[in-house]
């Protein structure tokens, strides 16, 4: 359990200094057992964390050692609830991620074009999911059906929740999908090129997520 401690603890701090998080924003966490996860405290910047206090919940959510954790708990272990070859999850409140969540004239069955390869190949169709407040549990079932068919996801004027096979993973989908939405909303306005039908189910045959 400590090397994953550290891997968050690194991986924190490489979000707080890119400025893909500020503040005492985000969480993130990771599976240790088969009913265990390691968690990002709540009231703690992911720049500023302790390999040494982190908290544990259950697959239900429910704090059973530690620090008292994120109040999105609930959050992440819907997501591995549906996912159970998820031993990762990052929720992240990153920039441009948000502001397309804000928009009003997005496709809340698949929030961004097919714009790149990579985006394909790590993130994949992105659905977006209505505002809930913070800590608002009533997400959790909506997040628990959502996450049994994607990976990936934005909450509405909130941010984004994207699982992997492990923290690497995760963080490398997070940021694809950070770094589409920035090169999305450069391109607003422009004609774009997305990626044809077929290369898409080309990339999702060879590189199933």
């Amino acid at each position: 359990m400590s090397d994953v401690a550290e891997q968050i603890v690194e991986l924190g701090a490489s979000f707080f200094n890119r400025s893909l998080t500020f503040g005492r924003t985000g969480n993130l966490s990771a599976k240790v057992a088969e009913d265990r996860i390691l968690l990002t405290p709540t009231g703690i910047s992911l720049g500023a964390l302790d390999p040494s206090a982190l908290s544990v919940i259950d697959l239900a959510g429910r704090h059973v050692d530690g620090a008292k954790p994120s109040k999105e708990a609930f959050l992440h272990a819907a997501v591995y609830r549906s996912r159970p070859t998820a031993s990762a999850v990052v929720h992240l409140h990153s920039t441009h991620a948000v502001a397309v969540s804000c928009l009003a004239d997005i496709d809340p069955a698949d929030v961004l074009p097919p714009l790149t390869a990579y985006y394909v190949m790590r993130v994949g169709r992105l659905p977006l999911l209505p505002y809930h407040e913070p800590g608002d549990t009533s997400l959790e079932t909506l997040a628990e059906t959502t996450a049994l068919d994607h990976h990936s996801f934005l909450v509405a004027n909130h941010g984004s929740v994207v699982s992997g096979s492990d923290l690497a993973a995760a963080a490398d989908a997070a940021e694809e999908l950070e770094e589409t939405a920035r090169l999305f909303l450069l391109l607003r306005g422009h004609a774009t090129r997305p990626l044809t039908h077929e290369q898409v189910a080309d990339l999702t045959r060879r590189f199933p997520s």
